[in-house]
């Protein structure tokens, strides 16, 4: 089986992030995982950029990560596949299969309600995934659910406790939602605890991971170093 990471956050993109690219890379091959997917906080996230600076300069930001780590791969021997994580008031959506393009060509998408902007999205055919639904935190109001506005749910957050990844999974199966797992690691090489998806033969691109998502296939794992 081939693993991949999900939910992959690097420095210094993410403010919030301890690790850069190369070392996040390197610590995964170490784990034999065959590929990550860099969905570090976006422009209306925990971002190190100013929202005063003009978009095309944020979106060169945002996907510096990416692309420093898509030079890597090949030295480092993993594959590298690009995300990114929303973020609403402190609900988070995972989001594959857009690029810097898509959002230029669309600039009012900052002006968008959150349900507007996920439906827009969902109909480019990108995949839409709420991350940790069911977390609490002292700066999160009170948990929103986006059922209508999302093909699946991040059952499986490795950072997050059981009673919060068995409240996903209860979302997800009332719902007929998509199930899958990430690390959401901020840690890097620190991480101790991980998840992701796990396929019988390697990824091609985002588009090929979003289909197998959709046709569910694969499999979720997890699991804790040294434990």
């Amino acid at each position: 089986m081939f693993r991949y990471e999900t939910h992959l956050h690097t420095a210094p993109v993410s403010k919030c992030a301890k690790a850069d690219v190369e070392s996040s890379l390197e610590f995964y091959k170490s784990l034999s995982y065959k590929g990550v997917f860099i969905t570090d906080h976006f422009l209306n996230g925990n971002i190190n950029i100013s929202r005063d600076e003009p978009m095309e300069k944020r979106l060169d930001f945002y996907f510096s990560s990416y692309e420093e780590a898509k030079k890597l791969s090949l030295a480092v021997g993993i594959d590298v596949f690009s995300g990114i994580e929303l973020t609403y008031k402190g609900t988070d959506f995972l989001v594959y299969g857009l690029d810097k393009s898509w959002f230029m060509a669309r600039p009012d998408w900052e002006t968008l309600k959150m349900s507007e902007l996920l439906k827009l999205i969902m109909d480019s055919d990108a995949l839409v995934i709420q991350a940790h639904p069911f977390r609490t935190a002292s700066y999160i109001d009170h948990i929103r659910l986006f059922p209508q506005q999302i093909h699946g749910v991040e059952t499986v957050n490795a950072n997050r406790e059981t009673l919060t990844n068995e409240m996903a999974a209860i979302f997800a199966e009332k719902y007929s939602l998509l199930e899958i797992a990430g690390s959401d690691n901020h840690q890097g090489p620190l991480q101790k605890r991980l998840a992701g998806m796990e396929f019988e033969t390697p990824l091609k691109d985002e588009r090929d991971f979003i289909q197998r998502i959709k046709n569910k296939e694969g499999n979720i794992f997890h699991f804790k170093i040294g434990g």
